[in-house]
C-alpha cells in the first residue's frame, strides 16, 4: 500500500481530476490512500511546520518506509524511482510519502524519513506538486511491470 500525506487540500477541479484519474490508473498496481492536512500557513514558519508535523505524525506507524519529499532530498530519474518503489516494497509493503506545506517538513518527520526524495531543485505549487507524485508513481509501476508508458 501507497499512503501519502500531504499538507493542504485541493479546490481546483482540474487538480482533482488529474489526482482522481491517476488514483483510477494505479488501482491496477496499488492501493493509495490520500490523506489531507490542514495547512497551518497563517502561522510562523516554524509554529507552522511544528503543528503539521504533528498531525502527520498521528498517521505514521512503525511499519511505514516513510519518504519525505523535499528539495533537499535526492534527485533520481524515472527508472531509480521505480527500482526504489521496487525494492523497498519486497521489504516492506507500506510506503508512505509526505507533501509539506508552503514552509517545508517538520524537523521531526524529516529525521523520521527513511529517504528524502527531490523532483527538482524547483518549487512547485503543492496542489500541482501531488498530480505530479502521483503520475511519476504511475510512471513507476509501469516501468516495474515492464509495460510501455509515453515519454
Amino acid at each position: 500500500m501507497i499512503k501519502i500525506i500531504t499538507v493542504g487540500t485541493i479546490k481546483e477541479k482540474y487538480l482533482k481530476d488529474a489526482i482522481e484519474e491517476y488514483r483510477k490508473r494505479l488501482r491496477r498496481y496499488i492501493d493509495i490512500d490520500i490523506i489531507e492536512i490542514k495547512d497551518e500557513g497563517l502561522l510562523p514558519p516554524l509554529q507552522a511546520m511544528a503543528k503539521e508535523g504533528e498531525k502527520i505524525i498521528k498517521y505514521l506507524n512503525e511499519k511505514d518506509y516513510i519518504i519525505t519529499l523535499e528539495i533537499e532530498g535526492k534527485e533520481l530519474t524515472s527508472e531509480e524511482l521505480s527500482k526504489k518503489i521496487e525494492e523497498t516494497m519486497i521489504i516492506n509493503s507500506n510506503i508512505t510519502f509526505i507533501i509539506g506545506g508552503s514552509y517545508g517538513i517538520d524537523k521531526r518527520i524529516k529525521e523520521r524519513a527513511n529517504y528524502h526524495l527531490s523532483f527538482s531543485k524547483l518549487t512547485f505549487p503543492h496542489q500541482l506538486f501531488r498530480v505530479l507524485l502521483l503520475e511519476q508513481l504511475y510512471r513507476a509501476f509501469k516501468i516495474i511491470n515492464n509495460e510501455s508508458y509515453h515519454k
